[in-house]
């Protein structure tokens, strides 16, 4: 089968999906936003790489800024054209498309349609849901106006999918009133690559560049968005300040927030830094004591912090300060891999980060049940044997759609 797998982001785990399907014999193109600057995986071919394997950067004639949103809607619509005209020239079997805004999504949709080729929607958040929320409390009525056209955007697309695959069983609720037809609905979990992040030691090189293998530190890796909080962080660093560094290493609005809070509080124990290559982020997680997550209270119901399942491959504690509800929350819940708080509870925040730091053997104990809850649910293999069951049934309503069966 020819496939497309198109995330925006570029993101890890997803390119050990396309990596394993190719190496079924599927041809397989990883097509990425290349003017993206958030986290992002191996997306280059190496040796040993399978032969119908291949990586398309999508770019866009000028540089992306998320700062400006009339800017970015026309981006938006932009960059959906240039996929789709990637889908028209490609005429791939299937495309699978995720964590994409929902001007862009639409056009790929219609290409995919306009080619022949089965869609499968991959629900990584409810991105029309998320854009409502923030334009409701930025505009008001005309906000809320806003974020209905792309919430109409979004049900059309899910109506004019072929299957669409949710990451957490709390997104169906949702998917199941946007479309008439509930088996075309799976739930496949967000995974981590283990094929790519090992447990390494805290002392080691990037560490030691830094001057962070002698320290305690909690470490937060991963974009700051809006529908990240950067004052736990702030108040982290000055709760911890003279025992412990708070470890940013980031992009996204957040971090001009918290490079306001360093210089005008004077918070030397808060080390800010850029992204790293992918190639440093084992070496870059093993530096953390403790690893640091956030998520909004808001921002809960549509979105799942996927940072968490590098840390568990890590083999790092997990803080996470996230609704209860989440998906994330449930599995470091249940599994032992960390503690977890409201997202509004800073004071129960900042109990539980010097709680971890304090106490040798919660921190150990948490990190071997992140990473034991890796290695029982991560394994690509079957993951991929998942996300072809779905892309058999996404063929079969093609060849419906199209009357051929």
């Amino acid at each position: 089968m020819n496939i497309l797998i198109h995330d925006y982001a570029g993101h890890p785990f997803q390119v050990d999906l396309s990596r394993e399907l190719a190496s079924r014999g599927h041809r397989v193109v990883h097509a990425y936003f290349h003017g993206d600057h958030g986290p992002k995986g191996r997306l280059e071919r190496s040796e040993g790489d399978p032969a119908g394997l291949s990586f398309k950067g999508v770019t866009l004639p000028r540089a992306y800024d998320k700062t400006s949103f009339v800017r970015r809607r026309f981006d938006d619509v932009a960059y959906g054209k240039a996929v789709a005209d990637l889908i028209l020239s490609m005429k791939p079997d299937l495309v699978i498309s995720g964590n994409t805004p929902t001007e862009a999504q639409d056009s790929i949709v219609k290409a995919a349609r306009k080619s022949n080729a089965a869609f499968v929607f991959w629900v990584q958040d409810f991105y029309s849901i998320a854009v409502s929320k923030l334009l409701k409390k930025k505009l008001g009525g005309l906000g809320a106006a806003v974020g209905a056209y792309y919430t109409l955007l979004e049900r059309r697309q899910f109506a004019n999918s072929d299957a669409i695959v949710v990451i957490t069983e709390s997104f169906t609720e949702v998917a199941n009133r946007w479309v008439d037809a509930k088996e075309k609905i799976f739930t496949i979990e967000n995974w981590g690559t283990l094929t790519e992040i090992a447990p390494l030691q805290k002392d080691n090189g990037w560490s030691r560049r830094y001057g962070l293998a002698n320290s305690f530190n909690f470490l937060y890796s991963g974009t700051l968005a809006l529908k990240h909080n950067p004052q736990l962080l702030v108040d982290l660093a000055r709760e911890v300040n003279g025992r412990a560094n708070v470890v940013v290493v980031s992009q996204g609005v957040g971090v001009a927030d918290l490079e306001r809070a360093k210089k005008e509080q004077s918070i030397d124990n808060l080390v800010l830094l850029p992204l790293q290559p992918f190639s440093d982020l084992p070496s870059v997680l093993a530096t953390s004591d403790v690893a640091v997550a956030t998520i909004e209270p808001d921002a809960g119901m549509f979105s799942v912090p996927s940072k968490v399942q590098s840390y568990f491959c890590a083999q790092r504690p997990v803080l996470l300060a996230a609704p209860a509800e989440n998906l994330a929350s449930e599995v470091v819940r249940k599994n032992g891999a960390g503690l977890v708080v409201d997202p509004a509870d800073r004071a129960g925040f900042l109990r539980s980060a010097v709680q971890l730091m304090e106490d040798d053997l919660l921190r150990v104990g948490a990190a071997e049940s992140g990473r034991n809850f890796a290695l029982s649910n991560y394994d690509i293999a079957r993951v991929t044997d998942r996300f072809e069951t779905v892309f058999q049934y996404a063929m079969r309503a093609r060849h419906a759609r199209k009357g051929t069966s």
